[in-house]
């Protein structure tokens, strides 16, 4: 079958995630990256495009979407790795031509612009995804399997937490000014960039969906305008209660996100920088440890691995199992049928959620972390 050509908007020379979106779409080999308008001037672009071999390089992403659009041989989906307050714009262009999206998050800066691009989505005949990259491991897939399997019986508290130390002081650099810049990363900071991470696993490992919160942000670091620390209680739909802690400022952290879920009958836990294991403890047995491509696992995670037990996959490869479950859904799509069941990836609703889960807390922290409904 031939590749899904694919085009990029942002991501150029000096930016973090578009050189992990590149290296995500080609592992599986199901991709062609052949267009981009990689920054966010001309010049920049183009530098950033013949950095790459790029065979098409375009000025600005309207401009892309509708030349793309025109060509026989145009891009079948487009990766939009900008900060977050230009996703609804770019994405919009493609989606009206019919062209496939693969979104970073969170979906937008603002609630407005998230509910813009519901509608967006809806009304265009091309699949929109949202990298969400920590629901194509493994080990994520193995405890959502158990979980909706009941294997823990319903589930009655939720802990998740997800701190880094990097912006412990005030930096001056691209990647860490537009993060704290309400402008292009919207209301959230530290909920923005990496609590909307932890929500959707939570959402994404047990299916509940988060009913209410009590929020109590701060900007810890002096004249820092957006939230770099939050601590975040939730009410989940059909009873459940949880607990959810971003932090940017939390020294000798690196990327340690972390949940734990606990049920009727027993809990799990799993730590995205210990990626291939899963701790099982069956109330009033022992712990039980569950290794990626081990004795004991199902289905759900053998399909997102791709090296034997022992062998470590993370990131990147966690990354390319949504890209290649994109290629899955995007062939379907051409080939005029449905993806297979087991073709799981987060949606434009799941980005939704996740802007308003960030839209929730600056409301609740704005009235002294009082309770709030999400929706």
């Amino acid at each position: 079958m031939a590749k899904i050509k694919l085009g990029m908007v942002g991501g150029g020379n000096d930016a973090f995630i578009g050189g992990v979106h590149r290296i995500a779409a080609r592992i599986d080999d199901r991709y062609e990256l052949v267009a981009g308008a990689l920054s966010s001037t001309p010049e920049k672009s183009q530098a950033s495009g013949k950095a790459i071999g790029l065979a098409r390089i375009y000025d600005d992403f309207k401009q892309m979407a509708i030349r793309e659009a025109r060509l026989k041989n145009g891009i079948d989906a487009v990766a939009i790795v900008t900060p977050n307050h230009v996703h609804y714009a770019a994405a919009r262009e493609f989606l009206k031509r019919g062209i496939h999206v693969i979104c970073d998050k969170p979906l937008t800066s603002s609630l407005a612009d998230a509910k813009k691009m519901v509608k967006a989505a809806e009304t265009s005949d091309a699949l929109f995804i949202l990298t969400h990259n920590y629901t194509g491991y493994p080990m994520v897939r193995q405890a959502r399997e158990m979980i909706t399997g009941g294997q823990i019986g319903k589930v009655r508290v939720v802990q998740v937490e997800y701190p880094q130390d990097w912006l412990t002081v005030e930096q001056d650099f691209k990647q860490a000014n537009w993060r704290t810049d309400p402008a292009q990363s919207g209301a959230g900071g530290s909920t923005g960039d990496i609590g909307t991470h932890a929500h959707n696993l939570a959402r994404f490992m047990t299916g509940l969906e988060v009913d209410s919160l009590a929020a109590d942000l701060d900007a810890f670091v002096p004249g820092r305008q957006v939230d770099d620390n939050g601590h975040v209680m939730l009410r989940f739909e059909g009873g459940a209660k949880g607990m959810l802690w971003c932090s940017q400022v939390a020294p000798g952290n690196e990327n340690a996100l972390r949940i734990r879920v606990y049920g009727e009958t027993g809990g799990l836990e799993w730590a995205q920088e210990d990626p291939n294991y899963l701790w099982h403890t069956p109330f009033g047995e022992p712990k039980r440890l569950l290794t990626r491509n081990g004795a004991g696992t199902g289905d759900a995670a053998a399909r997102m691995s791709r090296v034997p037990p022992g062998h470590p996959e993370g990131y990147l490869e966690g990354f390319a199992n949504i890209y290649t479950e994109a290629a899955n859904a995007i062939e379907a799509h051409r080939d005029g049928s449905k993806a297979d069941a087991a073709v799981i990836y987060p949606t434009v609703m799941d980005g939704l959620r996740g802007v308003e889960f960030v839209d929730a807390c600056v409301r609740s922290s704005a009235r002294n972390a009082a309770w709030v409904k999400l929706r």
